[in-house]
C-alpha cells in the first residue's frame, strides 16, 4: 500500500537534494518495502527508497494518463517556460547535484558537474524545441485543403540507466514534455537519487501533477506495467541490448511506438598518419571517461602497425597517470565501478586477454579497497578474437590489436552487430572522407574522442537500437502525425 510522506529513513549523507521516497502524481510516496542505495566507492549505504511494484506503476500511469489531458492543451510557449524555468532551477543547483550524483554513482566530480550541465542543456534545448513543432499546408485542388497535424503521442514509459543518472532522464523527459506528452519515469534502482531530485527541481518549475512520476523499485514489475498498459503509447529505454530485444518485443502486443539505445561496442581506429598524441588523448577521453562505463566508450582499439609501438608507449604514460578514489577527493581521475558484478567482468575480460597472448603494460587487476575499483589497464598485442573485443567491457581496459591495410581496419571495426559509435584518427582528407562512410555507425568522431553533445542527433544502427535523442530529430519520436482532409464544397 502506497503512502504519501516527505520525509524517510535517516541515511548516513546529508543533503539538500536528497529525496528518498519515489514521485507520483505530484506526491511523495512511500511504501511497506525499501532499496538500499550505495556509495559504490565506499560500499557504505548512503540511503534507500521504496521498493515499489506493479501497483505503484499503475498508479502512476494513471496519474499520467489524468495529466495528460491538461498538458498536451497548453500552449508550447508555457511549456517552454516551464522547462526553462527547470533548466534555471537544474543550473542552479549544479554543484549540489553533482555531489549527490558522485555519491551514487561514483563518478568523479568534475565528471558529475560535467554531465549535470549536460543534462541540463537538454531542457533548454528542447524548451526551444516545443516552439517549433509545425505541421503542414499541402497543395491540393480548390475543393480540399490538406493538413500535416503533429501532436503528443500520450503517456511515455521510459527507463534509465545508472551510468549517466542525470542526462538519460532528461534526454528522454525533456522532449516528452516539450511535446506535451506525460511521463512515468523509471530509474536505475542502482541510482534513484539523482532522478528524484531531479523531479523536485521540476514540481518547483511548475511541471504539474502527474506530468512527471518516477516510479522506484525493482525492473521487471515496474516495466512489465509500462510495456503492457495500453495507455503507456510511447516506450523509450537505455540499457542493454539482450533486455532491450525483450522490452520491445512485450511491446508490439499493443503496438507503442519504441525508441532504444543498446549496447555500444565502439571500434577505435589509429592509422599511421594520425597525430599520435592527439589519438592518446582522444582514447583517454574516450575510453577511461566514467571508467569506461559509457555507451560509447572505445571497446575496441586497433592501431596501423607503423605506429603501434610508439602509441602503445604513450597511451601507457598518460594511463599511469590516470588516479583512481572517491569522486569527491582532489586529484582524482577515476571513479569506481558501480559494483562487484562489474569489476568481475572487466577481471575476466583481461585474464582472457593475457591468456591470448597479450600483455598487460599498465594496471590490469583490482584495486584492494572497499570500492568496486579496477586499476587503469593498457594490454598490448590483443588478438582480434579476445573477448576486450567480441563483447562491450564496460570498465577501464584498452586493448590494443595490430591492423595493416585501411580495408582491414573497417572490416574489424564493423564485424558487430553493435553499430552506436565508432572513432578513427589519421591526417588524410581523403581517408577521412571514406572511412565515415564506410564505418556502419550511428555515430563517428574523426579525430575526436569527444562525441555527444545536446545538438547532435545520438543513436544507433544495427542491434545498438531504434530513433534518436538530442538535435531536433529528438521530438520525432514523442510526435504523432495527423492527415486531416478537409472538404470545402
Amino acid at each position: 500500500m502506497l503512502t504519501e510522506t516527505r520525509s524517510a529513513d535517516q541515511s548516513p549523507i546529508h543533503h539538500e537534494l536528497l529525496r528518498q521516497n519515489a514521485f507520483i502524481a505530484g506526491k511523495w510516496v512511500n511504501g511497506p518495502d525499501r532499496i538500499a542505495v550505495t556509495d559504490p566507492a565506499t560500499g557504505k549505504v548512503i540511503g534507500s527508497v521504496p521498493d515499489l511494484g506493479a501497483d505503484a506503476a499503475l498508479t502512476a500511469v494513471e496519474a499520467a494518463q489524468a495529466a495528460l489531458q491538461d498538458w498536451r492543451r497548453v500552449s508550447p510557449l508555457e511549456r517552454a517556460n516551464v522547462l526553462l524555468r527547470w533548466y534555471d532551477a537544474i543550473i542552479a543547483n549544479q554543484q549540489a547535484l553533482a555531489r549527490l550524483l558522485v555519491a551514487e554513482q561514483g563518478k568523479p566530480l568534475a565528471e558529475a558537474v560535467g554531465e549535470i550541465g549536460y543534462a541540463a542543456a537538454f531542457v533548454r534545448w528542447f524548451a526551444e524545441e516545443a516552439r517549433r513543432i509545425n505541421g503542414d499546408v499541402l497543395a491540393s485542388e480548390e475543393s480540399r485543403r490538406l493538413m500535416v497535424l503533429r501532436e503528443p503521442v500520450g503517456v511515455v514509459g521510459a527507463v534509465t540507466p545508472w551510468n549517466f543518472p542525470a542526462a538519460m532522464i532528461t534526454r528522454k523527459v525533456a522532449p516528452a514534455l516539450a511535446a506535451g506528452c506525460t511521463v512515468v519515469l523509471k530509474p536505475s534502482e542502482l541510482t534513484p537519487f539523482t532522478a528524484l531530485a531531479l523531479a523536485d527541481l521540476g514540481q518547483t518549475a511548475g511541471i504539474p501533477a502527474g506530468a512527471f512520476n518516477v516510479v522506484t523499485g525493482q525492473p521487471a514489475p515496474i516495466g512489465d506495467v509500462l510495456t503492457s498498459d495500453p495507455r503507456v503509447r510511447k516506450f523509450t529505454f537505455t540499457g542493454s541490448t539482450a533486455v532491450g530485444k525483450m522490452l520491445a518485443a512485450r511491446c508490439m502486443d499493443t503496438v507503442k511506438r519504441v525508441s532504444l539505445e543498446l549496447g555500444g561496442n565502439a571500434p577505435f581506429l589509429v592509422f599511421d598518419d594520425a597525430d599520435v598524441d592527439a589519438a592518446v588523448a582522444g582514447v583517454i577521453a574516450s575510453k577511461f571517461r566514467n571508467s569506461g562505463q559509457t555507451c560509447v566508450c572505445a571497446n575496441r582499439i586497433y592501431v596501423q602497425r607503423g605506429i603501434k609501438p610508439l602509441f602503445a608507449e604513450k597511451l601507457a604514460v598518460e594511463v599511469a597517470r590516470l588516479t583512481p578514489g572517491c569522486g569527491t577527493e582532489p586529484g582524482v581521475t577515476q571513479g569506481p565501478l558501480i559494483n562487484d558484478a562489474a569489476v568481475e567482468k572487466v577481471a575476466r575480460h583481461v585474464a582472457d586477454a593475457v591468456s591470448r597472448g597479450g600483455r598487460v603494460l599498465v594496471g590490469g587487476s583490482r584495486i584492494e579497497s572497499a570500492g568496486a575499483f579496477f586499476a587503469p589497464t593498457v594490454i598490448d598485442d590483443v588478438p582480434a578474437d579476445a573477448l576486450l573485443c567480441r563483447e562491450e567491457t564496460f570498465g577501464p581496459v584498452a586493448g590494443l590489436v595490430t591492423f595493416d591495410t585501411e580495408e582491414q581496419a573497417v572490416a574489424f571495426a564493423n564485424d558487430s552487430s553493435a553499430g552506436l559509435a565508432a572513432y578513427f584518427y589519421t591526417r588524410d582528407h581523403a581517408r577521412i572522407v571514406r572511412v565515415q562512410r564506410a564505418l556502419e555507425y550511428g555515430i563517428v568522431g574523426a579525430n575526436t574522442g569527444l562525441i555527444s553533445t545536446e545538438t547532435g542527433p545520438f543513436g544507433g544502427i544495427k542491434e545498438s537500437g531504434i530513433g534518436r535523442e538530442g538535435s531536433r530529430h529528438g521530438m520525432d519520436d514523442y510526435l504523432e502525425f495527423k492527415f486531416v482532409c478537409e472538404g470545402l464544397r
